[in-house]
Order: C-alpha cells, then structure tokens, then sequence
C-alpha cells in the first residue's frame, strides 16, 4: 500500500498522508491545524487563492504561536472572506485599500514594537500583508518596493492569479504574454497580452537585497508551508509570490486547479524557488518535463494556440520562455541556476517583441 502514495498527496488529509512519518505531514493534516481562514467563504469552486492563503496563513499561524496580524488589500480574497458583516477570518485581519496593503502592514509593524516596548512584551505579533497580483504588482508596487528598502518587518504575500480577477479580468503586469483576457482580446496581428511588458517582482524583490524571497504553487502545499514557516524565522522584509490558478480567469475546470499550477512547473513556464539576501538559495526541480502545449491546452485563455489556427511561432516563443526559465534557473538534474547580470539581460531579451 505505502508504494501507492503520490507526492502531491502530502499536502491534504488523505489516507496517504497519514501513512507518513509525522513530521512530513501538512499542517492541514493535523486535527490542531490553527483554521485561520474557515469554511463558510464565498470563493469559486477550485479556487486556488482560497487554498493557498488557507496553506500560507495557517503555517504562519503555527509558525508564530498564534501571533500575527494580517493586511488584506482589495480583491477576489478580500471580498469572497468578508462579505460586510461576515468574516471567515479567525486572527487580527485588516482591510486595506487596494494599493497600499505593503504600507498598512509596515504602519501595523511599527505600531506592534512600539506596544511591546511599552508593554514589555518578549516579542511583538508579527504582521502578514497579502493581496492579488494587481494590487501587488501594479497598483501597490510604490508601497510594497518602500517596505523591501526600508526592509520593515513584514511578510508580504502575493496570491498570483496573473489578472484582475475580481473587476473582470483585466490584465495585469503579471499576466503572461498571449494570453487572453477582458482587455487583451484576441485580435490583430499579436492576438492576446503584449510580450515585452509586465513585472518580474519576485527578482525585483531580490534586487532589494532584502531576506528572504520566494515562489511557491498549491500544487505542492508541504512545499509552500515550508517557505511560509522559513520566512516567518526571519526579520525584515520578506515576499512570497504563490501561483493560484483561477479557474474563472484562467478557464479550466475547477478539478483541475492543482494540476495546472504543477503543469506551470513542471514545464518551466513557473519556476519554483527562494532566495536569501538577494541570492538563490535553491530551486525546486523538475519531475518530469512536459511541453508547453501540455500546460495550454488545460485552459481556455490560450484556446487560440492549441487549435487548428494556432500559431507556431508564438508556440515556439512560449517553449523558448520556459526552456530560458529552465536553464537559467537550473530547473533540471544537477544544474545549478546561471542568473548571471548577462543571463538576466538574455532572458528579458526573450520576452521581447
């Protein structure tokens, strides 16, 4: 029977990860998991931004004994948990604007040292500000990049859906090139989102110097319980960008969340990895290689490319962007990451028209 579990059932309360040695089970496992964010939400079927804020909140939570107080900007995550007056938060949980969730979180950050100096508290809660990838990467990217400079002590979450999910699908600067979206149809000679634009935060973060950067998927939750915990040892800024398919957006089934966050990396089209200091520390290896059509052909956003019209040459491109992805952030075997200045300079070359 053991040789029957799967490594993506480490992550949930199933009879295989029971079968596990204790300390290799998920916090979700655990009938004392801390349930920071309960049923009774309102999100999607399949929604990968309600799992992996469950799995990020609840390993801090445990991380930190309970103590933490969260910042939620505007978006999906903030309205489907607190439609006025309900609340499927159990923790210290405030609503800020859709901008300035990064700067609400330094202003609580300072405000819980100043309370336990003068309380003589041993250690001040911790503080979490989280949101979509709009409000992180477009309009809150002012605030988030001054807390990476002053390197305040709060643990940023970017729930990455690579749109605007909650105003209708809007791109983002986190939205990959040629896919489709409310504002970047399919018409003209470059059907989709623009190749050339957007934002690679997660590097952006690391060119802040700050201590610990990483991303994550809920494809493999014991992996970001494992980041989330990690950060949580450290003090100053910290980020997490987790990939959170939309089944709405993205147009896939809502079965088949888990899947295409690890369709996302294992083809390289995501690539898995922390850093410390502005260093990559490790990278989370690929199991098993697949093309990028594999990953396409699970939602309907790219439906253009995987039919009969489909064209080979942004195909190509695409494949070219996950094979960069793979060797400069050695995503195979023994390879070690090639994020040289000269590599980085290649691979934003590749992303342009």
């Amino acid at each position: 029977m053991l040789d029957q579990i799967k490594f993506y059932q480490t992550g949930s309360n199933t009879i295989g990860n029971r079968l596990l040695n204790p300390s290799m089970r998920a916090i979700q496992a655990s009938a004392d998991r801390p349930n920071g964010l309960i049923s009774g939400h309102r999100a999607c079927q399949g929604c990968g931004e309600a799992l992996g804020a469950r799995y990020a909140i609840d390993a801090a939570m445990r991380a930190t004994g309970g103590k933490i107080v969260v910042a939620n900007a505007t978006g999906c995550l903030e309205v489907f948990s607190t439609p006025y007056p309900e609340s499927a938060w159990q923790l210290p949980w405030i609503h800020s604007l859709f901008g300035n969730s990064a700067a609400v979180g330094s202003g609580i950050a300072a405000a819980m040292k100043v309370r336990a100096e003068k309380n003589g508290d041993a250690v001040a809660p911790r503080v979490i500000a989280q949101g979509g990838d709009g409000g992180t990467t477009d309009i809150g990217f002012g605030p988030l990049s001054g807390m990476f400079e002053r390197n305040d002590d709060v643990l940023y979450l970017c729930y990455d859906n690579e749109a605007y999910m909650n105003t209708g699908v809007q791109r983002s600067s986190a939205t990959p090139p040629s896919a489709r979206t409310a504002t970047t149809q399919l018409v003209g000679e470059h059907p989709g989102a623009d190749w050339g634009k957007g934002k690679d935060v997660p590097m952006i973060a690391m060119a802040h110097g700050i201590p610990y950067v990483a991303t994550a998927t809920v494809a493999d939750l014991r992996d970001l319980e494992e980041k989330v915990t990690k950060a949580m040892s450290f003090h100053g800024a910290r980020y997490i960008q987790i990939l959170t398919p939309c089944p709405l957006g993205w147009g896939c089934a809502s079965g088949v969340t888990v899947t295409v966050a690890r369709m996302a990396m294992e083809t390289g089209f995501f690539p898995v990895y922390e850093a410390e200091y502005g260093k990559i520390t490790s990278v989370r290896k690929i199991r098993q290689k697949q093309p990028v059509i594999n990953y396409l052909k699970l939602q309907r956003r790219y439906a253009h490319l995987t039919g009969k019209k489909a064209d080979p040459n942004v195909l190509a491109r695409l494949q070219a962007l996950c094979d960069t992805n793979i060797k400069n952030f050695g995503l195979l075997g023994d390879d070690e990451p090639q994020l040289t200045p000269a590599a980085i300079q290649a691979y934003e070359r590749s992303n342009k028209v």
